[in-house]
C-alpha cells in the first residue's frame, strides 16, 4: 500500500471518529441551535460508563449500551433542568454549559479519579488485515464502518421517517407545530437526550482508539466537533460529516508532513471556510 493511501485511509478513520464526537452535538446546537459546551464531558462520562461496563462483563456490546443510557439521563436532565428555560438566550446556554461540564468532568475525578485508565480493544477488534500487501488496524475499519451507519441511520430518521419531520418542523416553526397538538418541549428534550446520547456512544468506541482514557479527554475533543460542524454547516447533518473526513484527512497529512502544524490546521481551515462562506460548506444562510 502507497504511503498516499495509508494517509488517506487513516484520515478517514480519523475523520470518522471526530464524526461520532460531532454527531450528538450536529444534532444539538446544529438543529436546535442550542450552545452546548457540556457535549464533551457528556462523551467522556459514555467512555468511562462503558469502560466500567466492559470490565465488569466483558461485553463491548453492553458497554456501548450502558454508555448510551448514561449519555441519554444526562442529556435528559441538562435539558430539563437547565437549558429549557433558556431557549432563547446563547448567553446563559453557555454559561450554564460551561459549568456543568466542569462540574461533570469533577464528578468523573470523584468516581474513577483523575488518573489516566487504559481502555484496551475488544478482542475480535484486534490485529490488523492486509490491504495492498500493507497492514491495517482492524478497529479502524470497525470505527470507519460504525461512522458510516451512524451517518446513514441519522440521515434516513431526519428525512424519512414521520418522527424526523416533526424534529425539522418543530425547529423551524414551533408554534405551529404545538398548534397541531404535538409537545414540542418534549420532542426537544427527545432529540436533546438522543444528541447526548450518541456523543456517550463515540465516547466508548473512541476509548479503544485512543487506548487509554482521562477526564479531560473530553474537552480536547469537544473544540473537533464544534469546528466540523461550522466546516460542514449549522444544521446539515451530511455536511458534518464531510467536514468531518476533511478535517481528519487533513490532520492526518499535516501531521505526517508538518507535525508542528496539525493542530493548527483545523482551525485554519474552519477560518477560511467562514471568510470564503460563513454558513459552511453545505449550510444555508440563515
Amino acid at each position: 500500500m502507497s504511503l498516499t493511501l495509508n494517509l488517506l485511509l487513516n484520515g478517514v478513520a480519523l475523520g470518522m471518529l471526530i464524526f461520532l464526537i460531532a454527531a450528538g452535538l450536529s444534532l444539538i446546537f446544529g438543529l436546535m441551535g442550542v450552545l452546548n459546551f457540556a457535549h464533551g464531558a457528556i462523551f467522556i462520562w459514555g467512555a468511562y460508563v462503558g469502560w466500567a461496563t466492559y470490565g465488569l462483563t466483558g461485553s463491548f456490546i453492553l458497554a456501548i449500551l450502558a454508555g448510551m443510557v448514561a449519555g441519554f439521563i444526562i442529556g435528559w436532565v441538562i435539558e430539563r433542568f437547565f437549558i429549557r428555560p433558556f431557549y432563547d438566550s446563547h448567553v446563559a446556554q453557555i454559561l450554564l454549559t460551561l459549568g456543568l461540564m466542569l462540574v461533570l468532568t469533577e464528578g468523573i475525578k470523584l468516581i474513577w479519579g483523575p488518573n489516566i485508565l487504559g481502555f484496551d480493544k475488544p478482542e475480535l477488534l484486534q490485529g490488523v488485515v492486509t490491504i495492498l500487501n500493507d497492514p491495517f488496524p482492524v478497529y479502524r475499519i470497525f470505527t470507519i464502518a460504525v461512522g458510516a451507519l451512524i451517518l446513514i441511520g441519522v440521515h434516513l430518521m431526519l428525512t424519512k421517517t414521520k418522527y424526523g419531520i416533526i424534529i425539522r418542523a418543530g425547529v423551524q416553526n414551533p408554534e405551529m407545530v404545538q398548534a397541531l397538538g404535538i409537545n414540542v418541549r418534549r420532542v426537544f428534550s427527545l432529540v436533546f437526550a438522543f444528541g447526548a446520547a450518541l456523543a456517550a456512544f463515540g465516547g466508548v468506541i473512541s476509548g479503544p482508539s485512543f487506548g487509554s482514557i482521562f477526564p479531560e479527554l473530553g474537552m480536547q475533543n469537544q473544540l473537533a466537533a464544534f469546528i466540523v460542524i461550522v466546516i460542514g454547516g449549522i444544521g446539515n447533518f451530511l455536511g458534518v460529516a464531510i467536514g468531518s473526513l476533511l478535517v481528519g484527512v487533513t490532520q492526518t497529512f499535516m501531521a505526517y508532513y508538518v507535525p508542528e502544524a496539525a493542530l493548527a490546521v483545523n482551525v485554519a481551515l474552519m477560518a477560511l471556510v467562514l471568510i470564503l462562506k460563513p454558513e459552511g460548506l453545505f449550510g444555508v444562510r440563515r
